[in-house]
């Protein structure tokens, strides 16, 4: 008979709600291990992996379990809240204090994908012994389970990771595990021996996950003030990047998910060379399109030549440019330039924008390609064969193009494939780099359809650094900066050398 009015739709409900909760730790660790330790396929892969292969152990622990099932669950879910919840605080603590930050990663994925592993195992036995026929009980389980999946992995990049930031998120699911655990206490209240001690010990966790959710942004603030060498001035999340400032005196620096963009102390060299160059190069400078550059300091310089009539900044985050547009220190430093009338301010994928310029027909003078450097896949089909295609394509035949390109002396190999990508696209490519004490020996590409006497370029704008008597010397490189060309591939979407390149001399330098 308590077979017959035993109800399972709750427990259904449970299924989905842990299994969205699984999938968010899962994302949740490979994100953070990206951002601390870069090589976002790697981590990834590492990740879901390793996940996977715990939560197969934790199905065939389950096994083991014979009796007290109700308990059991509940224990399950609180030990994955209190570590899922907490898993963000101590993988970026970990990375601060311990060497052997790998190996506290490694430990969290298997704990939590371990325990996962045994929830699906206990409640499908809780509800075919309660509520019988397995057949049923198995396709249901499953579907709430896959479904629960697919909510997880939605809400985690567009919902909660972009809102709520790695802490808050980890300390809201963990607080939806320990919730679960409540809900399952109280509804099957007659199932669960000791009772009293599971209540006690389910809200005291709740209240501490619900706690560390609350002051999450003061957390989130002291330790990612270990991580960084001067004082954190802002730290935002937004829906592409982790966007963090930090200030030291009258040295503002800008970082994207962990990786210095600039230091106010010296970015106008990097800045001048970037800008400067094709500026003085082109026949006409009329129309001036920037790919990346959403600081402003690119455009602050393009604004230096008054027969510039069109500028067009292509970005993909709209919060960066807010930020860099209000915040006082960056808005001195840019010069305001991000209100400039002159300038058209797109919000798009730059590879899609260069697509969907293709189809209109319209030509650049100028391209400055000012886009973070190849360190993830998503990013490295930014410095592709056919994206450069389509730069040629925007081009206009007189018009000269600028790429970013890393760093010739401590990524040289990468520095030189783009240097070899360019070139498949666009006839005319001249290497040139500049030191930047805040980056080191910082690489350029300079490329035109038409030949460049570079010896010969006239400087038409003085910088702080850059004048007539130095731009010469910009082209000339050390033995070791030299990597052999015909060694080194073309970077494509479907062969991401470049990532590779990149990714090596990274791990070489660190």
């Amino acid at each position: 008979m308590e077979k017959e009015i035993f109800s399972y739709r709750r427990l259904m409900f449970t299924t989905f709600v842990i299994s969205g909760c699984s999938m968010v730790y899962e994302l949740l660790i490979s994100a953070v291990s990206s951002y601390l330790l870069g090589d976002s396929i790697t981590q990834f892969s590492i990740t879901i992996g390793l996940y996977m292969c715990a939560m197969g152990i934790g199905s065939f622990l389950s096994k083991y379990i014979k009796k007290d099932l109700f308990e059991w669950f509940v224990f399950v879910e609180i030990a994955v809240g209190i570590l899922g919840g907490s898993s963000a605080l101590i993988l970026f603590i970990s990375n601060i204090y311990l060497a052997a930050y790998q190996l506290v990663m490694y430990l969290e994925i298997i704990s939590i994908g371990v325990l996962v592993g045994l929830e699906i195992p206990l409640l499908t036995r809780i509800i075919e012994e309660n509520a019988g026929n397995l057949r049923i009980t198995l396709s249901s389980i499953f579907s709430f389970d896959y479904i629960g999946g697919l909510a997880g992995s939605i809400a985690f990049p567009l919902l909660l990771l972009p809102q709520l930031g790695y802490f808050s998120t980890a300390f809201l699911v963990g607080s939806l595990n320990l919730a679960v655990s409540v809900f399952i206490l109280f509804s099957y209240r007659k199932y669960v021996g000791h009772f009293s001690k599971w209540r006690g010990i389910c809200i005291i966790s709740l209240g501490i996950m619900l706690c560390g959710m609350l002051f999450s942004e003061n957390l989130a603030y002291s330790v990612e003030q270990g991580l960084y060498r001067d004082k954190v001035i802002l730290s935002e999340q937004t829906a592409y990047q982790k966007v963090v400032m930090t200030k030291h005196k009258d040295d503002v620096r800008l970082y994207i998910n962990g990786n210095i963009q600039f230091s106010s102390k010296d970015e106008y060299r990097y800045h001048e060379a970037l800008v400067h160059l094709p500026m003085s190069a082109a026949e006409k400078k009329e129309s001036v399109l920037v790919l990346g550059g959403g600081d402003g300091l690119a455009v602050r310089e393009i604004l230096k030549y008054p027969e510039v009539k069109e500028i067009v900044l292509v970005d993909l985050d709209p919060q960066m440019i807010e930020i860099c547009k209000t915040h006082k220190d960056i808005s001195a430093l840019n010069e305001k330039a991000l209100d400039s009338p002159k300038l058209s301010i797109r919000n798009a994928d730059a590879y899609r924008f260069l697509e969907e310029n293709a189809k209109s027909g319209k030509c650049y003078d100028v391209i400055i390609v000012d886009l973070p450097d190849p360190n993830s896949e998503t990013l490295n089909k930014l410095y592709t064969d056919l994206f450069y295609r389509l730069c040629a394509n925007s081009l206009s035949k007189e018009g000269v193009m600028t790429v970013q390109s890393t760093s010739p002396y401590y990524a040289a190999d990468a520095y030189w494939c783009i240097h070899k990508t360019i070139k498949k696209e666009i006839p005319n490519v001249y290497p040139y780099h500049v030191q930047v004490p805040s980056f080191g020996d910082w690489g350029f590409q300079l490329a035109s359809k038409k030949e460049i006497d570079v010896q010969n370029i006239q400087l038409e704008v003085k910088g702080k650094f850059l004048s007539q008597e130095n731009v010469q010397g910009l082209f000339f490189f050390g033995e070791d900066e030299l990597a052999k060309e015909e060694n080194l591939s073309v970077n494509s979407l479907s062969t991401p050398r470049l990532l590779q390149y990149y990714l090596e001399a990274e791990k070489n330098w660190e």
